[in-house]
């Protein structure tokens, strides 16, 4: 199994609970040591991690950085300016993310339900209950459950666990949990072995992708050389 170690406890019981709780601390504490503090995700504001939310669907974040320096050179980063700009010229700020009519789209259609909803705040938005503000956005066109939970657990600071390809590979690839599990259930597998900590489970995550990014790919895995492995 790439070299990962595959003798995770199934979780159904107290005792297994526990070392599950333990191997996913391990995982952690080795990530952070090699990584050191990632300080993810990045964004000048609220409005800014949402935006990269949205633009990093099916693109490298590298990406959305041109696109996001873009939009603040022409000042269309706030929920007013972004909804009031022609769409070809939102179009063309975010074209290096690709997609990017599609993803014009989904931010003009994003701050308008702010404009028409919330006033114009996203603060407002922001600071409903986690589960309230999720079926929002969820019902939003293009926002999935990826882009809601990472703008709940980013920029509302809310205790949402992020599930990603790289999650599911490395703890499919560790033997945690099946190869075939879906958003949902990882996600609470996270929220039933890990504590209730918006800025711990932002840092996990984000420990994860860059596990995912750097060692455990989706071809080719550096599996030797992965701080995690013996974890």
């Amino acid at each position: 199994m790439y070299g990962c170690t595959a003798s995770w406890p199934s979780i159904n019981s107290k005792r297994s609970n526990a070392d599950v709780r333990r191997r996913l601390r391990a995982l952690y504490d080795a990530a952070f040591s090699y990584f050191g503090p990632l300080c993810w995700w990045p964004g000048e504001t609220d409005f800014e991690i949402c935006v990269g939310a949205i633009l990093t669907q099916n693109t490298a974040w590298t990406n959305v950085e041109k696109a996001i320096a873009n939009l603040k050179n022409k000042r269309l980063l706030t929920v007013r300016a972004m909804h009031q700009a022609p769409r070809a010229v939102l179009a063309a700020a975010v074209r290096p993310a690709g997609y990017y009519n599609q993803k014009s789209q989904r931010l003009h259609e994003f701050c308008a339900h702010i404009v028409r909803f919330h006033r114009g705040s996203l603060n407002v938005m922001l600071h409903q209950p986690a589960l309230v503000l999720r079926d929002e956005l969820l019902a939003l066109n293009g926002i999935g459950p990826e882009t809601a939970d990472s703008m709940i657990l980013y920029a509302a600071r809310q205790p949402i666990f992020v599930v990603d390809a790289y999650t599911r590979r490395i703890l499919s690839r560790s033997g945690a949990v099946p190869d075939d599990i879906e958003y949902h259930p990882l996600q609470e597998f996270f929220h039933l072995m890990l504590p209730p900590d918006a800025e711990y489970y932002g840092e996990y995550h984000a420990q994860l992708v860059y596990v995912g990014k750097e060692f455990c790919r989706k071809t080719r895995p550096r599996c030797d050389e992965c701080p995690v492995r013996l974890t």
